[in-house]
């Protein structure tokens, strides 16, 4: 058979296996496995080749919370099915035993994750891998299941008079099981919620590169459209997005994007902008885009030109400053940004500042707080600048704004601004940068050098001429750019800032409208109508760098 999975181990953060699950086949086990991958050096590709093996064996491999994962396979298998396999089951497993996944939680509920990976993957091949499909297929038992677990009380499934009674019961059961099977395999069947509530987030990283001078030379923006939906029955929802030129122009701004399973793909094709889906229930990735903020650059016509690129922050670095070229200076700009505009939905009820469990802010009904869409808020403020290897210390750094920490091991300076002080305006920071001492210079114990330059000279006292000033001009004048150009190369060559923004985004794509089709839907009830809420935040994890 070709293309199968073969086995999957997972070890803890001391690199002991803690479980491993086969599949098909003979493959190495994991105590066997775990040297020929570190055989390799770090950083190790997710994808190693093992030609010393009988047979030779592929190795995926992926590292979630201090958790290995390594997937074996002695076929040929696509690189891409493998890895999103191994996504998939860090997904289903942090639903299932909860998150962040760690190693004791694995251990404890072994009987679930065997469960689990033994209905994603059957016999090698990829199967069911939706988390709402899984919890019909998979049960997970509660904690007074499990303190009763050990006592035979009539009427629970696991007791019976007769051998031939508990047959025929694991029989039925099996069959109810099927019967109770939703269409959709991303939606679990019979879906009850007491509040019945509707979520989007939308997420944006940024990715941007500034010449020395500002002007930008790439600027993209990831975004991810999550949605959380705790509704009953089957809702059928229509989500419609929209940008600050019109709804008309959004497949131009939205490029390469991608869906869940459950938007219908030829709604958006005919009408782009337009999401229609059934959600799963819970939390869950509805779609990802990638936006270009200078489509003009590449010869599109797009509703974002190179000069409405507007950033919360901008930064200008000068380097080579001060009379020997020892100094550089970091100005730092932040300016106001104008949000998505209102963030309460049509249609939804308000519910004051409850909201529901989630954290942060930006929602529908909370007025003009900050952080909502009206009213952005920037946070996490943190410009980050990389030295040379050749730099021994900065003896003098002073920031206008916030907290500074040098990193001498990481051969960086972080410059820290809380969201308190980070209001609109400039703030300013200059280092002085010392390098490493030179081989030739002698330093005594006092501090004090010699040089070599101070002859003895018999005639020290006779009548000299005068040494001419303009030679020690020159001397020095000579000194100041010999030091010049050795602190030129101590210099930093690039600026990275991070930051986040609620309520903004830098693509100007937001939720015009979220609407249940209460024709299409089914088991929702009559006059309800749920909470509905959207929040916008813009990331940068050091993607604006700015080149010195």
């Amino acid at each position: 058979m070709s293309e199968v999975i073969e086995a999957l181990h997972i070890y803890d953060e001391h690199n002991r296996p803690i479980l491993s699950h086969i599949y098909t086949g003979r493959p190495l086990s994991a105590q066997q496995l775990l040297p020929l991958f570190q055989a390799y050096p770090q950083p190790r590709p997710s994808l190693i080749y093992l030609p010393n093996t009988s047979p030779p064996t592929l190795v995926f491999s992926l590292v979630h919370s201090n958790l290995l994962f390594l997937l074996t396979s002695s076929s040929e298998l696509e690189p891409l099915l493998a890895l999103e396999f191994l996504h998939r089951v860090i997904d289903v497993l942090e639903e299932f035993v909860g998150s962040p996944l760690l190693a004791h939680k694995v251990e404890s509920s072994y009987d679930v994750v065997a469960q689990l990976l033994n209905e994603m993957c059957d016999a090698g091949a990829v199967s069911t891998t939706e988390p709402n499909a899984l919890r019909d297929l998979v049960e997970v038992e509660g904690w007074i299941g499990k303190l009763l677990g050990g006592i035979n009380i009539p009427g629970k499934s696991g007791f019976s008079s007769t051998p031939s009674t508990s047959n025929m019961s694991g029989i039925s059961s099996t069959g109810a099981l099927a019967a109770n099977t939703p269409a959709l395999p991303w939606r679990r069947a019979n879906v009850k919620h007491t509040s019945n509530e509707l979520y989007v987030d939308i997420v944006e990283t940024l990715s941007v590169t500034l010449a020395p001078s500002g002007r930008p030379l790439a600027a993209f923006a990831n975004g991810t459209i999550a949605f959380t939906s705790k509704i009953s029955g089957v809702p059928d929802l229509l989500l419609n997005l929209s940008t600050p030129s019109g709804k008309h122009n959004l497949e131009s701004v939205m490029e390469l994007p991608v869906f869940h399973p459950c938007v219908r793909l030829a709604r958006w094709r005919e009408k782009p902008g337009e999401l229609s889906f059934v959600p799963p229930d819970g939390r869950f990735v509805l779609a990802g885009y990638e936006v270009d903020l200078l489509p003009f650059t590449n010869g599109k016509v797009g509703s974002t030109s190179s000069s409405n690129l507007k950033l919360p922050v901008q930064l200008e670095v000068k380097t080579s400053l001060g009379p020997t070229g020892s100094d550089f200076e970091v100005r730092l700009f932040i300016t106001k940004v104008s949000g998505q505009g209102n963030s309460s939905l049509p249609g939804s009820t308000s519910r004051g500042s409850h909201l529901g469990g989630r954290s942060g802010s930006g929602f529908g009904g909370l007025g003009s707080q900050s952080g909502t869409s009206s009213t952005p808020t920037l946070e996490d403020l943190v410009v980050t600048i990389p030295l040379p290897k050749d730099v021994r210390n900065l003896p003098e750094i002073r920031a206008s704004r916030g907290d500074t920490t040098y990193n001498p091991g990481e051969n960086n300076l972080e410059w820290h601004i809380p969201a308190k002080e980070a209001v609109a305006g400039g703030a300013t920071l200059r280092c002085t940068v010392a390098g490493p001492l030179a081989d030739d210079e002698d330093f005594e114990g006092n501090g004090f050098r010699l040089d070599g330059r101070y002859d003895y000279d018999e005639n020290a006292y006779q009548s000299a001429p005068a040494p001419s000033e303009k030679v020690v001009e020159k001397s020095d004048e000579q000194s100041d750019a010999r030091k010049v150009a050795q602190n030129k190369i101590l210099m930093p060559t690039s600026t990275a800032v991070s930051f986040s923004v609620k309520g903004w985004l830098a693509s100007g794509i937001r939720v015009e409208s979220l609407v249940v089709d209460t024709r299409k839907s089914r088991g929702l009830g009559e006059g309800v109508k749920p909470y509905k809420g959207v929040k916008y935040l813009t990331i940068s994890r050091g993607g604006v760098e700015v080149r010195c």
